[in-house]
């Protein structure tokens, strides 16, 4: 088979809409934790692995950096989900859950999602109208 790249960016995009997806998830459930004494609200770092990905080819074109993350299986990219020690609680029972920050972060992870969703039908139109 012809490896030509042409999926490359969207393979990416692909990862970063499954970590949006978790993220809304993750917080989904932070909301849903928002009364439980003790609960410490709990967040995804996928830019920060796409970041360190990114940050180990130094003087590199983006798109070499997108073709050398695409070797394999990309599970080097899977976003991990972690607890928010740094989000101290202000509230007597030591939840740390805010709700008016959780839905606005839900809102965002909501629209970054809907948005890598169009960037990956964009790239499948560009390809479709090639073959044509």
């Amino acid at each position: 088979m012809i490896n030509s790249g042409i999926y490359d960016y969207i393979d990416v995009m692909n990862k970063a809409a499954d970590a949006a997806w978790l993220r809304e998830t993750v917080i989904s459930q932070n909301i849903a934790m928002g009364d439980t004494p003790g609960y410490k609200r709990q967040d995804v770092n996928f830019e920060g692995v796409l970041e360190r990905e990114l940050g180990k080819m130094k003087y590199v074109s983006l798109d070499e950096k997108v073709r050398d993350l695409n070797k394999g299986h990309m599970d080097h990219l899977e976003a991990p989900v972690y607890t928010d020690i740094e989000n101290y609680s202000y509230r007597l029972d030591e939840n740390s859950v805010d709700p008016e920050q959780e839905y606005a972060e839900l809102a965002s992870t909501r629209i970054r999602y809907n948005a890598l969703v169009d960037s990956m039908t964009s790239e499948f139109n560009k390809i479709k109208s090639v073959i044509k």
